[in-house]
């Protein structure tokens, strides 16, 4: 546990308890529309089904769940098992306090241990706090994805991020 402005931030493992707190905090990110392509929260069958087990965290703040990051694999394919792409979203009302800093320390130190060489996410350009996090973190900007997809009608352009861990060769 970490001394975060006078308030006690808790990073654990995500258990079924947490579902519904992870499933609003995802909805929070979709509606600001620079967080995801995504425009509905996916069911908790498919975020379960899609993210590794033992690389989903919950961030808490006065034993309210206030921050989540999961991972998930990139390809099926047994040479890229080390590659995953990784996703952190923070409660609105809990941004700015070093929630996710705490979340993405928790997961790069999981991703290192586990021997997952290679973690990667993209980020819309106007998510600059995003962009901030992943970089304080040690991740490395690769290029822009231009018009990589439409989002709302729109083309959308990404910044594509990794990072590399030391500790894989």
């Amino acid at each position: 546990m970490a001394e975060l402005n006078g308030t006690d931030l808790l990073v654990r493992a995500m258990t079924d308890a947490d579902w519904d707190a992870v499933r609003e905090i995802y909805a929070d990110g979709i509606a600001t529309g620079d967080a995801t392509f995504e425009t509905e929260v996916p069911s908790r069958d498919a975020l379960a089904g899609k993210w590794l087990p033992g690389h989903r965290w919950v961030a808490e703040l006065g034993g309210a769940v206030v921050g989540w990051t999961a991972l998930a694999p990139t390809s099926a394919r047994d040479c890229y098992a080390g590659v995953v792409e990784t996703s952190v979203y923070v409660a609105a009302a809990a941004r700015g306090r070093g929630v996710g800093r705490a979340l993405v320390a928790r997961q790069v130190a999981a991703a290192d241990a586990a021997g997952l060489w290679t973690l990667q996410t993209s980020i819309f350009p106007e998510n600059t706090a995003s962009i901030a996090l992943h970089h304080a973190a040690g991740y490395r900007t690769v290029g822009v994805r231009e018009r990589i997809a439409r989002h709302h009608g729109r083309w959308r352009d990404t910044v594509l991020l990794e990072r590399r861990s030391p500790y894989v060769t």
